[in-house]
């Protein structure tokens, strides 16, 4: 049915009805009818922030620990622009974001007059960042965009979307035609892939399951679960896919990282390997990765990973929950051939840790304690420093949806404005991000948010008054030929308290325990500030069995 209204109720009605409930933004001159417009929907929540980066990242938590679209908005040029590490690290994690972006107008694009915050093409900015962007001049059409930029997001791969609106249509006022919420199905697995990895699975005398990121964003915890113990079959998650299984069932063999982890111990054994939603990347190379003589059955969302960097037995080119519900049908009550024993399981898990505990004792002393002073379903935001990087191996994920890393991309600075999203989403869940003293200060400003917003997260910053694992690489391969790599800090307990937030900081790790358990009951977001030595991140030490480039 058609009804007049401008461009920017178009937009903000079909918000609603695709069932959008928070947009983070950042306001400027080619989106105020989209304010304007919002202040007339208050089924949406406008979240402010106070850099363009942050709106993405903070779109990207709230998606990843929702499972819900997250919606961003910025003005074009500069705005967009500095959303493009977010958006990037929201492709590299398989997130599925909306970044709408303003644009200059419409009767301006492609003349380069050098309109306000012009770019010649802002699309082709976006296109190896997005799974699709697409740009309309007509507000008709703006309704038809963000459903088409919806079906993007909730189809297929998950993975960010942008769509830019030319801010002289958004006062346009037409008759214009709203569309209702689709709800689109996922793709099956082909029956005859399902028979092949069944009947697989059911003779592997040592199956071994491999989750990643896909497997949190299918939403398949519970047939995981379900499938390993059917096969009695021992699981290994990516950093991206922690939280997909709970780390304290007897089955699981924790993480692999860089690596690191059960691996070496673990897919040497395998003679079946299930990967789900994971790229199966190896890095670094290893001389444990899995061989020609291993079946691999590999499950992924994008048909174009399937096979990409190891060849597969057999592959399924779909949704990783619906493949599991037809590979637990097909297995029926048959007979599992499993020889794994609890002890053989628990051997690796212990030889594992006791590997990490060696090589990282002060970290793992860190981070156990984080762990137990949160509630299990209390959501991570592994920070791209030492702390968080040994999170990956230690610290034990045991909800869906619990655990975010900036996966491949490594952003750092992404933690803090990510957790705040994250919070948003999950306001009665504990949300703690880790952060060093170097990322924290990209997004510090956001402490205003947080407080503004009433967002109550809780971060602790590791102060080791550097850019730590630049300052290690320094140290260890350019014989401590430092420069660059130390940093000038403000007393963050103190910046916390001058924006209206609780600050605190301890004199060394062992008074984290204390602080935490205090932040965690405080009515308003919390930092934490922790000074500790320098330490080596695990990529910067050799994992079992690397082959080493000559």
């Amino acid at each position: 049915m058609m009804a007049q209204m401008t461009g920017a109720q178009a937009l903000t009605r079909s918000l609603v009805r695709e069932g959008v409930e928070v947009v983070f933004a950042l306001p400027g001159v080619q989106i105020m009818e989209a304010f304007n417009a919002l202040y007339d929907e208050p089924s949406i929540r406008l979240v402010l922030v106070r850099h363009e980066q942050s709106a993405a990242y903070m779109a990207d938590g709230y998606s990843r620990t929702t499972g819900k679209p997250g919606v961003a908005m910025v003005v074009p040029g500069p705005g967009a622009l500095n959303a493009t590490a977010a958006v990037g690290t929201a492709f590299a994690s398989s997130s599925p974001i909306m970044l709408i972006s303003g644009q200059i107008e419409s009767f301006n694009l492609g003349v380069n007059r050098g309109a306000l915050h012009e770019i010649g093409e802002q699309l082709d900015v976006f296109k190896h960042l997005t799974k699709w962007c697409a740009r309309t001049t007509e507000s008709s059409e703006i309704p038809n965009l963000v459903h088409q930029a919806m079906e993007q997001l909730t189809t297929g791969r998950p993975r960010p979307v942008e769509i830019e609106i030319p801010w002289d249509i958004l006062p346009d006022q037409t008759e214009i035609k709203l569309f209702e919420k689709e709800v689109h199905p996922k793709t099956r697995p082909e029956p005859g892939a399902v028979r092949e990895a069944a009947d697989a699975l059911a003779h592997a005398e040592r199956p071994l399951i491999w989750a990643g990121g896909g497997a949190r964003e299918a939403d398949l915890s519970h047939e995981l679960l379900e499938l390993a113990q059917a096969l009695n079959a021992p699981v290994i998650t990516t950093p991206e896919g922690k939280g997909s299984f709970p780390e304290d069932n007897p089955l699981s063999l924790g993480t692999i990282y860089n690596g690191h982890g059960p691996g070496h111990h673990a897919v040497p054994q395998a003679d079946v390997i299930l990967a789900i939603g994971s790229r199966m990347h190896m890095v670094p190379p290893v001389d444990w990765s899995p061989q020609s003589h291993q079946k691999l059955i590999q499950i992924d969302a994008d048909p174009e990973e399937v096979g990409r960097n190891i060849p597969v037995t057999t592959g399924m080119a779909a949704d990783g929950r619906l493949a599991l519900q037809d590979l637990l049908a097909e297995l029926g009550g048959k007979t599992r051939a499993s020889r794994w024993t609890q002890g053989d399981i628990d051997t690796i898990r212990d030889a594992t840790m006791a590997e990490i505990q060696a090589i990282a004792p002060l970290q793992v002393e860190i981070i156990n304690t984080i762990r137990q002073e949160l509630d299990d379903d209390a959501i991570m935001v592994a920070g791209t420093t030492e702390i968080g990087y040994w999170s990956h191996l230690a610290f034990p994920a045991l909800s869906p949806r619990s655990y975010l890393t900036s996966s491949y991309f490594a952003t750092l600075g992404y933690a803090f404005p990510t957790a705040l999203g994250a919070k948003i989403g999950n306001p009665y869940r504990q949300v703690v991000a880790t952060s060093g003293d170097g990322g924290f200060g990209y997004a510090s400003s956001e402490l205003a948010t947080a407080v503004q917003e009433g967002i109550n997260v809780v971060t602790i910053v590791f102060n080791n008054e550097s850019f730590g694992a630049s300052y290690a690489d320094q140290e260890n391969r350019y014989k401590a030929r430092f420069i660059g790599t130390q940093i000038h800090n403000p007393n963050y307990a103190k910046l916390a308290e001058s924006y209206g937030a609780l600050g605190t900081k301890v004199s060394g790790p062992q008074e984290l325990g204390p602080a935490l358990r205090d932040a965690l009951k405080a009515d308003r977001p919390a930092l934490i500030e922790v000074p500790i030595p320098n330490l080596v991140p695990p990529f910067q030490i050799s994992p079992p069995g690397i082959i080493k480039r000559s």
